[in-house]
């Protein structure tokens, strides 16, 4: 949809929308290709909604943020597009610096919460007397965001696990922190095994899970990255054969795990 206008960030935190001539720079409203667009595949909408400066405590959302990440051929995350809608303005507005800020700042990303669609589709509800558009329209609507940095994965000799055709580890990247109730909650819900200092402040892997889907083995670590200023998921995949299309929803659902526990994907990177 093309002269769309883009989500911004002024310098006070607010969702705004530059007028010509302004001098703050206004990203083109390049639009998202189709579900399987040149760069990959798509990975599934997230929705976030918006609440005014200040974070839920100084008032209700007003505003949905929906967001799409793009892989590559290996599942690594090539690009996120975005879109976001406020109440009272005209339709929805490309939104990927408001993106790119909720991950690099946290006083920005203190205005938004994970939710399912059901969420996003409950707030237009009551804001409009509508439901959210069906998820096709909105691909319609999603701004294509910047090249995510990728580098291809270091192969070294030795790596695969016996028995397997490929071993791979995937790192995913989050903005926040889980809190002590959502960490419990993610160690519960995949029963993970808890190392013995996961209580120590300066603890870095805090419980490890493994799964089985078909004759694929998949093992995964929480970890506590960048002196904690950052959480990631490390995810071990034991291929047994040349297929790898099973790679792709497991990662979706670990992903969507953790976000449901106030965590922001950033990236999707491949280490091996």
């Amino acid at each position: 949809m093309s002269g769309v206008g883009t989500w911004c960030v002024g310098r006070d935190g607010v969702v705004d929308h530059p007028a010509e001539g302004s001098g703050v720079a206004v990203e083109p409203a390049t639009v998202a290709t189709g579900p399987s667009g040149p760069a990959g595949s798509r990975g599934g909408l997230d929705y976030y909604l918006v609440h005014p400066v200040g974070g839920p405590g100084a008032g209700p959302p007003t505003g949905i943020l929906v967001e799409e990440f793009v892989y590559g051929a290996d599942h690594v995350a090539v690009r996120l597009d975005s879109a976001g809608w406020l109440a009272g303005e005209p339709g929805w507005r490309g939104a990927s610096g408001f993106s790119r800020a909720i991950r690099a700042d946290a006083g920005v990303r203190g205005r938004i919460v994970p939710v399912e669609r059901d969420g996003a589709d409950l707030l237009h509800r009551r804001l409009t007397g509508s439901g959210l558009p069906a998820e096709a329209a909105l691909r319609g609507h999603l701004g294509a965001g910047p090249p995510l940095p990728t580098s291809p994965p270091l192969r070294l000799g030795g790596e695969v696990t016996p028995g397997y055709h490929d071993t791979r580890v995937y790192r995913v990247l989050f903005a926040n922190a889980l809190t002590p109730d959502g960490l419990a909650e993610v160690q519960r819900t995949w029963r993970m095994a808890i190392p013995d200092d996961a209580g120590h402040p300066q603890a870095r892997v805090l419980g490890t899970a493994r799964l089985r889907v078909g004759d694929d083995a998949y093992t995964w670590e929480v970890r506590r990255v960048v002196a904690g200023a950052a959480w990631c998921l490390d995810v071990t995949v034991d291929l047994a054969g040349a297929s790898d299309e099973g790679v792709a929803p497991v990662l979706r659902s670990l992903t969507a795990t953790l976000r449901r526990q106030g965590l922001v994907p950033v990236t999707r990177e491949r280490f091996s």
